[in-house]
Parts: structure tokens; sequence; C-alpha cells
């Protein structure tokens, strides 16, 4: 199972990630953060304030915000690529 294994905050909307796997890499999720769930995150002091939750294996938000490691990984990947 795949895991998030460490997470930075860069700028904007755009995280540094770690993998269990060993994958590293920038992300930007400033297109993801739509739905009731995500709406603060527009607050960049709030999305800034992301955590790793260990036992959860990703990143979250005081909201309970999260993203699942699959869906970070393709994200890093496709933007590596573009």
């Amino acid at each position: 199972m795949l895991h998030v294994a460490d997470v930075n905050y860069l700028d904007d909307y755009r995280l540094w990630l770690r993998f269990d796997n060993g994958a590293t890499g920038t992300v930007d999720l400033e297109q993801e953060l739509w739905g009731e769930i995500f709406s603060p995150l527009h607050d960049k002091t709030i999305f800034a304030s992301v955590r790793l939750d260990q036992e959860l294996g990703t990143i979250v938000w005081a909201n309970g915000a999260d993203f699942a490691p699959e869906f970070l990984l393709t994200r890093l990947r496709q933007e590596a690529v573009a």
C-alpha cells in the first residue's frame, strides 16, 4: 500500500512530496481544490498548514481534507512529464 512519507509546503498551492516507494517531486493542487471540504484551502495560510498523517499515510488539513496517496503520485508523475 502506497503512503506519503514526507511533505513540505513550497508556495501557492504547491507541495513537495516523498512517497514510501522512493518517488519524490512537486505537485500543484490549485485545480483540485473544489467541493465543500476543499473550499477552505483556497486560503493559502490554511493550505500551508498541511501535515502528514502517519496513520492514514497521506497529507491532511485540520478541517479533515485529504488526498489519496495514489492520486498524489499520479499528479506528481503527470507534472514531471509536462
